[in-house]
């Protein structure tokens, strides 16, 4: 047995040390970048027609620094009437998480899901505020299923 192993009543080790302890804690939750472009204003306010909503979003982590990792969420919403735009908003909202002792096989799934589930609804907030303070109607970004966008990430690499 190790000398510093600590061990229970029956002398079976007992749980890691407090070092040793998984830790996940949200350092900070910031918007990164956020642009807004109308670029046909201001005679394409004046269309009747419905414009096309189309919504792109993406997840990328990296590491900021030994055991801490930045998370961003990043959105595309891009409106149309036939092929001029109405407005494009492109935001990136992140997260700096402290991230330990995990195993490496739990990390992915910690990265991928469980920090942009904590990032998305500020995403939301963002996108929605911006639109709305450009003078259009709302939109609200969908809530993700970030565990099957994982997943699916997942499949489509081991191809």
């Amino acid at each position: 047995m190790a000398e510093n192993q600590v061990t229970d009543i029956q002398g079976a080790p007992s749980a890691p040390a407090a070092d040793e302890a998984p830790v996940f804690q949200i350092q900070r939750v910031y918007l990164k970048d956020l642009s807004l472009e109308q670029p046909n204003s201001p005679t394409i306010l004046l269309e009747q027609t419905q414009p096309a909503v189309d919504i792109q979003l993406g997840v990328e982590a990296q590491p900021a620094a030994q055991g801490v990792f930045e998370v961003c969420v990043t959105a595309t919403v891009t409106t149309k009437i036939e092929d001029r735009t109405v407005f494009l908003v492109e935001a990136k909202q992140a997260g700096i998480f402290e991230i330990r002792n995990l195993p490496q096989d739990q990390m992915g799934p910690v990265l991928g899901i469980a920090c942009p589930q904590i990032v998305y609804p500020y995403l939301r907030a963002s996108v929605a505020d911006i639109i709305t303070r450009a003078g259009f109607p709302p939109v609200h970004l969908a809530e993700i299923n970030f565990q099957a966008m994982y997943e699916a990430q997942q499949a489509e690499a081991a191809k």
